[in-house]
């Protein structure tokens, strides 16, 4: 904790904090925009939680983003990501790119999820999790803070978890459509986009259908400085892509109380391929842009699939019971760079510096989950959970010109039965909650040669790999526990205490694929042992009359980290140290005596250090993590006005400033100088639908992003701005 408050005062986050409380802006996600949906409403069920109790009777960090809200940030800035990046102050700025690598919350990776449908692939982040479902079909946002086990493997900054739209309530047709149109402040050709999407529901007694589709084309982003932002072919881009979402849900009504649910989702994302990058220059602060070109290959997609079956009752036995059954697959491809590509060059192939190839991450889920929960019969102050959860995963990451594999196909499956309980007392002035999840982790990787491999030191090629490494069935099997306390003296004030355990598999593709020492053997290599992390928590809320306040502090650590360090030729190496991140949100909310204005703020201050002692960890953790690995601290402002059928917003977020310190010497050419972007939106609604109008980056602010400016200090290619001031005009219809 010392070292917390050290850390804060030297970044001087009292005077952040106190202008918040003056200015009283947008808290984290305590409540939707609208106020329709408050944290403390029992008629909330947050599904990623696994029980059909209040939020207020768990002792978790708990946000949901209903579809109000959801729908602001989409127009404003285009995806479910940035609309939690934006809203969340402790999740990391966006890239803007396809891949959300480095993107945290509270400074580890979250798991993101649909239905509770795991979208995260466990043996090799591709980091496109972000990206396999279109934000129309979303209803609502729920998110998770810190490590817990609660839905599996991931989820050890949290869970975010999509809700798809619901089933139809009227009977008869109904449904939606949405009309956007987006282009740059100078509405330059190739930065217009727009957006088609709609919803047709329809319901006839028990039985339900709903089927939609959404089209959407993004141009070229350009920056406040009126350039083209930079095209990172490898890794993939939104801008000048196209991206198809088709959905489908069929219900049905049984017994009254049960309902049987099957859901489909394919959403697939591709870019035209109309730009090359042209290289920056940070020394000058040039960012890297883009100028009209074939790049070479097959411009980087994704595409996602998923099918679920699941059945909720009720009334089993007096208790409710969830049951789901799922398929997902995956297909995230990477774009090719010019020749030479040092990292699949091979001289049995073709001469060095000829080779042209881009690799693709596939990866197929299916998995079952089931829970069962009830008051117990003559005991009802104590609520009991059980539940069991199984998946299995196959990931491999294949070389598509050549066919060659780059990670080797490995099997994952995880089986975990778990128990949870919430025991009221004092007439629930009290609460008790806790409960344990026995993981049981099996990982088979067959024997494989990794890559043959080129690497350049200036104009000398230096080869290495073609290494045989001896598979293996590592694995693990541990209970993981959750428990707190939670004190609620008068309704909408509570205060909690918690303990929390989570579990993610290192990124063993990563791992597996850069073996440099023939002849290891999986079965005892440790450094694909998966990530132990726990969270500990303390938080108070006031949500009471105008007010809606909360203050959390948490602490995480694991002893077997993951750490990402760039190896300067653009790929990147996972690293297994002690990690610690400790933190602070504060959050303020107040509805003014000016009816219809509400305003609020939020703050995160966030710490990240690791040991660094690579050869001889001592456990000490003594030099701070990067911009990779965590966020910058923030300041979120806004205003909410509704009148009538008027909606208005403005939002504005302050991207803190940053130094890296510690034993390993950071580079200080990554020190973040820190940015702020405001964005506006409009809305009227009419008889014939509503008419919105966005504008993100409304004054047009000049800014490096975060990511790019705290890593590869070398590389000009990798030196992106944000977005300028972009505009975005659409129609919502309901029918």
């Amino acid at each position: 904790m010392k070292m917390l408050v050290r850390s804060m005062s030297r970044r001087g986050w009292l005077s952040g904090v106190a202008l918040g409380v003056m200015t009283l802006a947008q808290p984290a996600l305590a409540e939707t925009v609208d106020g329709e949906e408050k944290q403390g409403d029992p008629d909330i069920v947050v599904t990623a939680a696994r029980t059909i109790l209040p939020p207020n009777a768990l002792p978790l960090t708990i946000d949901i983003i209903g579809k109000a809200a959801l729908d602001q940030q989409i127009a404003i800035s285009g995806s479910v990501t940035d609309a939690v990046a934006v809203l969340t102050p402790s999740f990391s700025p966006t890239r803007g790119k396809l891949s959300g690598a480095g993107e945290t919350l509270r400074g580890r990776s979250p798991l993101y999820a649909i239905n509770g449908i795991p979208q995260t692939t466990p043996l090799r982040d591709s980091g496109r999790d972000g990206f396999t479902i279109d934000g129309f079909f979303v209803d609502r946002v729920e998110l998770i803070y810190g490590s817990n086990a609660l839905q599996g493997v991931g989820g050890t900054g949290g869970i975010i978890n999509q809700v798809t739209v619901g089933a139809p309530t009227v009977e008869g047709l109904s449904g939606r459509a949405l009309l956007q149109g987006t282009a740059g402040d100078k509405f330059e050709d190739d930065s217009l986009g727009g957006k088609a999407a709609g919803l047709v529901q329809y319901k006839a007694g028990a039985f339900d259908a709903t089927v939609g589709a959404s089209f959407e084309r993004r141009g070229v982003f350009y920056d406040a400085q009126d350039r083209r932002i930079g095209i990172n072919l490898t890794q993939g881009e939104t801008q000048d892509s196209r991206a198809l979402n088709l959905f489908a849900r069929i219900g049905m009504t049984v017994r009254g109380t049960g309902r049987i649910d099957l859901i489909a989702n394919r959403y697939e994302l591709n870019g035209y391929g109309n730009f090359v990058p042209l290289a920056g220059k940070r020394t000058a602060g040039i960012p890297t842009s883009a100028v009209r070109g074939n790049p070479p290959g097959k411009p980087a997609a994704n595409r996602a699939e998923a099918l679920s079956l699941s059945y909720t009752d009720s009334d089993v036995a007096g208790g409710n019971l969830t049951a789901q059954i799922f398929f997902n697959r995956t297909y995230d491809t990477f774009g090719g760079e010019p020749n030479p590509i040092p990292t699949f060059q091979d001289p049995a192939i073709a001469p060095l510096g000829t080779l042209l190839d881009q690799s693709e991450n596939r990866s197929r889920k299916l998995g079952a989950r089931a829970s069962y929960e009830r008051a117990v019969p003559g005991f009802e102050a104590l609520t009991a959970t059980i539940g069991f959860d199984a998946l299995y995963d196959k990931s491999e990451q294949r070389l598509i010109a050549t066919d060659r594999v780059w990670v080797p196909p490995a099997d994952f499956q995880s089986l975990a039965p778990f128990a949870q309980a919430n025991l009221k007392l004092f007439d629930g002035v009290v609460r008790l909650a806790g409960g344990l999840r026995w993981e049981n982790v099996k990982v088979r990787i067959a024997d494989y040669h990794t890559l043959a491999s080129t690497t350049y030191n200036g104009t000398n090629p230096a080869t290495y790999g073609g290494v045989a490494v001896k598979g293996g069935k590592p694995g693990f099997n541990r209970i993981m526990p959750n428990g707190g306390v939670i004190v609620e003296p008068m309704p909408g004030i509570r205060a909690y205490v918690s303990y929390a355990e989570g579990f993610t598999m290192a990124d063993i593709g990563r791992i597996t694929r850069s073996v440099r020492t023939p002849g290891t053997d999986l079965s005892s290599f440790r450094a694909i042992d998966p990530v132990i992390s726990n969270n500990r928590e303390v938080g108070v809320e006031v949500k009471r009359g105008p007010l809606d306040a909360s203050a959390t502090y948490f602490w995480s650590s694991s002893n077997n980290g993951q750490v990402l360090l760039a190896l300067g030729n653009g790929i990147f190496e996972v690293q297994r140290q002690r990690v610690e991140i400790q933190g602070l949100e504060l959050n303020l909310a107040v509805k003014t005596p000016l009816d219809g204005l509400r305003v609020s703020t939020g703050y995160a201050h966030i710490l990240g250090r690791y040991d660094s002692d690579t050869r001889a960890p001592d456990g000490i953790v003594d030099t701070d993590l990067d911009g990779s690995n965590i966020s910058p601290d923030r300041l979120n402002l806004a205003a909410d006005y509704v009148a009538g059928p008027l909606t208005a917003r403005v939002q504005t977020q302050f991207y803190l400033a940053r130094n890296f310190r510690g034993k390993a010497n950071p580079d200080p050419r990554n020190n973040f100088a820190g940015y702020n972007v405001t964005d506006a939106f409009l809305r009227y609604q009419t008889r014939f639908g509503g008419l919105t109008l966005s504008a993100q980056n409304v004054f047009d602010r000049f800014y490096i992003d975060y990511n790019s400016d705290t890593r590869l200090p070398n590389d000009n290619l990798a030196f992106f701005a944000g977005r300028g001031r972009t505009f975005t005009l659409g129609w919502d219809y309901r029918f």
